[in-house]
């Protein structure tokens, strides 16, 4: 507890009015100060009359203040008579012992009936504390100041229960306890809030919970403030949330939007092609390239269908892939272009028994339903197939066999090498009508190995899906139940495939359904014939042409170049001037871009050959010692221009570039 005494400088001062100047102890406390001298009690047990000691009071503006003393009443004691005040003589001022601080003598009444202990803690929290008082002493005299005047008391008469206290008392007639001392500061006057006054409940918190709950509560707060700082820091959440500081923000203000008109401009049919003097100067020295060996070829221009430039363009030479163009253009003149090859599961002719049925759609897919085949978009799922064949039937399959009566004849061709058809190559399967992903290994990739057999193989997948044993081959039952049933994508998407990836089992595939169409046999004889009869019937000259089968891969086949050009220079002419230009133009949609896609798409990347890429759109065809291209290229006057170029005795890669730079070198032409 902090000690509380008068400053050794602190005079007394003596007021000019009414007002208090000095600091005053807070109403309603029941401590006792260092600063109140009691004044003896009558000795109402003994029956004795002790005298009190006088209290020194201090004058103000002419008055004093008057002590009021109460007794304290004290059960079953008899009242004592009122003590004659008169005996009472001023205290006379001794030196003491020991220099001690000036203290000012009044008394504090005490209040009846309490006898509660202080609570000195509520005052450890006020601006101006008092002392806790020390065991009741008798009044100590002091030397008075040499500037104090100590005029006498008046006599005042006491209660007989109570102690004397100096009080003054205002103009308004209120009254206030006297200073306890000289000289500390003075409480608020009466009209601002007063001392907190003496209360029975528990004490204030501490401002020291408040600070440390504050201080944890900013620190919370700065820590959230720096993490989403750091957070939006970040150029991912800067760029979502469109912050100034973005990676991605604007570097300047943000243009009106503006009309856009988007115009596709087809190939220039009006203006002057290149003349054929032109184009002969420009493919002179690439057409005479030493890498291209025996080089056959022909340029036409597709809006006049004149030949711009021909070199033996009617000898026969071995097309290798082109030979697809013929099969894919036969198909697409007499079949719908939305046409579908089905696969089937059908009711078996025993109990528990059913049969796949195959329609010839090499490209249905083992991927999960959900995922689409990268090889052959759009085609059907085997997962399909299974899941309507369980609903269908509800019941135990015991055993899963396999039609494959649709085609007929050998599964290989005439002119083929063994190794094509051989377990583990890249290039072909044998020609059956039902099999998953072309009978490749991988379902993603073109070059994977192809199985054996791959009708065999689908079989036991299915079987194995369907909880059942492969059965072997056999014939569905006529007008069979169908259990499940699933279609290959349109023609025109299953011819785009084809021709991009020059797919071989699905051309030969596609001879087939061509030859069924048109009522011949389903085998490579009868693709090949029903090929030759639907081109003839369409006005094409086929003088020269021999072909074994619909993929190429035979080297007894032969085509002249114009063949192969005046087909294509049909499906590039202008809208309304052939009638069987809308039935081919789908063919130019499924040939490979140069640099970009398909069997091209690796191709152009040498600087003699970089100006066609992106411009050159071909079929290609590769044999030992055989390099093909036909396809179409706009020049630069957005001229079509419609080429077939047929390389015999060539290197495979020399070839290849060589006849690259022919197409590219068309592109760049004006040539007028």
């Amino acid at each position: 507890m902090k000690e509380c005494c008068v400053p050794e400088n602190d005079a007394p001062m003596w007021p000019s009015d009414d007002k208090d100047t000095s600091s005053a102890e807070p109403k309603g406390t029941k401590g006792e100060s260092e600063a109140t001298i009691w004044l003896p009690m009558s000795g109402l047990a003994n029956g004795k009359t002790e005298e009190l000691a006088v209290p020194k009071v201090t004058p103000e503006s002419g008055s004093w203040f008057q002590p009021v003393v109460e007794v304290e009443e004290e059960p079953d004691v008899p009242e004592t008579p009122t003590p004659q005040w008169s005996a009472f003589e001023p205290a006379t001022p001794v030196e003491p012992k020991e220099p001690e601080a000036p203290k000012t003598v009044f008394v504090q009444p005490v209040q009846p009936q309490q006898t509660d202990k202080p609570d000195w803690e509520q005052f450890d929290r006020r601006d101006h504390e008092l002392a806790r008082p020390e065991p009741r002493q008798e009044p100590q005299p002091r030397r008075p100041e040499p500037s104090r005047v100590e005029p006498p008391a008046p006599a005042p008469v006491p209660s007989a229960t109570m102690h004397a206290r100096p009080v003054r008392i205002e103009p308004a007639e209120e009254r206030f306890d006297s200073e306890a001392t000289v000289g500390i500061h003075k409480p608020e006057p009466p009209s601002q809030e007063p001392p907190a006054a003496e209360t029975e409940s528990e004490p204030a918190p501490k401002p020291k919970r408040k600070r440390k709950a504050l201080l944890i509560t900013t620190l919370v707060v700065v820590l959230l403030l720096a993490g989403m700082g750091g957070a939006a820091a970040t150029p991912k959440v800067s760029n979502r949330l469109g912050l100034p500081w973005a990676p991605n923000a604007p570097k300047g203000e943000i243009p009106k939007p503006a009309g856009v008109t988007r115009v596709l401009h087809g190939p220039d049919i009006n203006g002057a092609g290149p003349t054929k003097e032109g184009l002969a100067a420009a493919l002179a020295g690439p057409a005479g390239a030493p890498d291209l060996g025996t080089l056959t070829g022909t340029v036409v221009d597709a809006a006049s269908g004149e030949v711009l430039w021909d070199k033996n363009s009617g000898t026969p030479l071995t097309p290798a892939s082109t030979t697809k163009i013929l099969v894919v253009a036969a198909a697409l003149l007499s079949m719908e272009h939305g046409t579908q090859f089905s696969t089937k599961i059908v009711q078996g002719a025993e109990p528990g028994t059913v049969v796949l049925v195959a329609g010839g759609d090499p490209s249905l897919t083992a991927l999960p339903l959900g995922t689409d085949s990268p090889l052959y978009p759009g085609a059907a799922h085997v997962d399909d197939l299974v899941a309507q064949v369980k609903k269908a039937v509800g019941g135990k399959i015991s055993k899963v066999q396999l039609d494959i009566s649709l085609f007929k004849g050998p599964t290989s061709a005439k002119g083929w090498d063994p190794e094509d058809t051989a377990a583990g190559n890249t290039y072909m399967a044998p020609v059956l009508p039902v099999m998953a992903d072309g009978g490749r290994t991988d379902p993603k990739n073109d070059h994977a190995p192809r199985v054996a057999n791959p009708a065999a193989a689908l079989t036991q997948k299915i079987a194995g899906k369907l909880e059942a044993q492969a059965g072997g081959t056999t014939t569905a039952p006529k007008d069979a139940k169908v259990l499940g049933e699933v279609k290959s994508q349109p023609l025109t998407e299953f011819a785009n495939s084809l021709l991009q990836l020059s797919d071989n089992l699905m051309a030969d595939v596609l001879a087939r359904q061509l030859a069924l169409a048109k009522g011949a046999e389903p085998s490579f004889t009868g693709g090949a014939a029903a090929t030759m009869d639907v081109l003839k019937q369409a006005g094409f000259d086929l003088t020269g042409v021999q072909i074994n089968d619909g993929s190429g891969l035979s080297d007894q086949n032969k085509i002249p170049a114009k063949v192969l050009s005046e087909i294509l220079a049909v499906a590039a002419a202008p809208d309304g001037k052939d009638p069987r230009t809308p039935k081919l133009r789908p063919l130019l949609a499924g040939l490979p871009v140069a640099g970009g896609s398909g069997t091209l798409e690796k191709r152009y990347g040498d600087p003699a050959s970089a100006a066609g890429r992106g411009w050159v759109r071909g079929k290609t065809g590769t044999l030992s010692g055989v390099n093909t291209l036909a396809g179409v290229v706009l020049d630069t006057d957005g001229r079509m221009l419609v080429f077939a170029l047929m390389s015999s005795g060539s290197d495979q890669n020399k070839g290849r570039a060589a006849l690259d730079v022919v197409a590219a070198t068309l592109h760049k032409c004006g040539c007028r």
